[in-house]
C-alpha cells in the first residue's frame, strides 16, 4: 500500500514542482502554506456548520492540496525545519477536529445522534493513525502502513460532502481508520521484534 501510495504521490509531481518553484522564487514559506491551509480549514467548517456541505467539502479539498505544496516547497527550497515539520503536524490535527466538529454538529442538528457519535469515533480514528506514525518513527522504525492516511482520509470526506454521501462516508472512514491503527500496531510489533531477534515477520 505504501509504495503504491508513494508511486501515486510522485505522478504529481510534474504538477506540484513547478508551482511550488513559483511559490520559492516569491518567498512563500512552508510555514506560511501551512497557516493559510489551517485558515481555509476553519473556512470550511464554517461552511458546513452553516449547512453549505458542498463548498466546505471544495474548501477543504483545497486546504488539503495546499498541505502538500508545503512539504514540496520545504523539500525544493531547502526550507525544511523541525518546527516547521511540528507545525505543520499540529495544524493538521487541529484541522481534523473544527472540520469533523463542524460535521458531528450537522448530524446532531438534523436529530441523527448516532452518526453525530460515530463522527467522533471517525475523528479519534484518524487521531490515531497519526499518533500510530508518530510513535513508531520515534523508535526509529516505519509507520506509514495501511488504508486511512491523512491524503486518504481528505479525499473521502471531500468527496462525500460534495457529492452527498457524507453519512456512509463517515462510517467507511471508522472502520478505515480502525483497520489501518491496527495494522500500525501491527507492524510496528513486528518490526521491533525483527530487530530484538533478527527473525523477518511473516508474508
Amino acid at each position: 500500500m505504501e509504495e503504491f501510495r508513494r508511486k501515486l504521490y510522485a505522478s504529481f509531481d510534474f504538477v506540484l514542482i513547478p508551482i511550488a518553484d513559483f511559490l520559492i522564487r516569491n518567498r512563500v514559506t512552508p510555514n506560511k502554506l501551512s497557516v493559510a491551509g489551517l485558515a481555509l480549514n476553519f473556512v470550511a467548517a464554517f461552511c458546513i456548520l452553516t449547512g453549505g456541505l458542498f463548498i466546505g467539502g471544495f474548501v477543504y479539498l483545497l486546504a488539503g492540496l495546499i498541505d502538500l505544496f508545503d512539504g514540496t516547497v520545504a523539500r525544493r527550497g531547502g526550507l525544511s525545519t523541525e518546527f516547521g515539520g511540528f507545525l505543520d503536524s499540529n495544524f493538521d490535527r487541529i484541522a481534523e477536529g473544527v472540520v469533523f466538529a463542524a460535521i458531528a454538529y450537522q448530524f446532531a442538528a438534523s436529530g441523527n445522534a448516532v452518526t453525530a457519535s460515530v463522527v467522533v469515533l471517525a475523528l479519534l480514528g484518524s487521531f490515531m493513525v497519526s499518533y500510530t506514525r508518530a510513535r513508531a518513527e520515534a523508535l526509529g522504525l516505519i509507520g506509514k502502513s495501511g488504508l486511512a492516511s491523512r491524503f486518504e482520509r481528505l479525499l473521502l470526506i471531500s468527496a462525500a460532502l460534495m457529492a452527498g454521501f457524507l453519512e456512509p462516508a463517515i462510517y467507511l472512514l471508522t472502520v478505515f481508520t480502525l483497520i489501518t491503527v491496527a495494522q500500525r500496531i501491527w507492524a510496528t510489533y513486528w518490526q521491533l521484534e525483527e530487530k530484538r531477534t533478527g527473525i523477518a515477520p511473516p508474508p
